[in-house]
């Protein structure tokens, strides 16, 4: 597993979720996370959880590079190639995320436009760390 690339995935993964949070959709996020922003947030005050979001990040890379890894010793698997880490993704993600965290709309009757946000946000993050690990060796 190549220690460049999951770091890279992990960063590529902060990023995402900061523009889908932030600038590309952050006022629809606010809207359905029912977060009211009083104009004294600052930057600072968000480094410890910034923190343990790159460290999740880190970890989920990681994991997924290890996933790759074996998917692509298997001769069923062919040759390493974009796309088939962007099927593995997606496959993880409907098969973890998605039925995982439908526990919180299922049980905890939590917003299911948000749920269905975070999902969508979900899926381009791992999409996106699929195709580095694996065009990247």
């Amino acid at each position: 597993m190549n220690l460049y690339a999951i770091f890279v995935a992990a960063a590529t993964m902060f990023v995402i979720g900061f523009l889908m949070h932030g600038p590309l959709f952050g006022k629809t996020w606010m809207k359905l996370a029912n977060v009211h922003p009083t104009g004294k947030e600052k930057l600072s005050d968000m480094i410890p959880q910034m923190t343990w979001n790159f460290i999740a990040n880190l970890v989920a890379a990681f994991v997924l590079a290890g996933v790759l890894w074996m998917a692509f010793s298997s001769q069923a698997m062919g040759e390493i190639a974009w796309y088939k880490g962007l099927i593995v993704a997606a496959w993880m993600w409907i098969g973890f995320i998605v039925t995982s965290s439908s526990n919180e709309v299922i049980w905890m009757k939590r917003n299911i436009k948000l749920w269905l946000f975070e999902c969508g946000s979900t899926l381009l993050q791992l999409g996106a760390m699929g195709i580095i690990l694996s065009i990247w060796k």
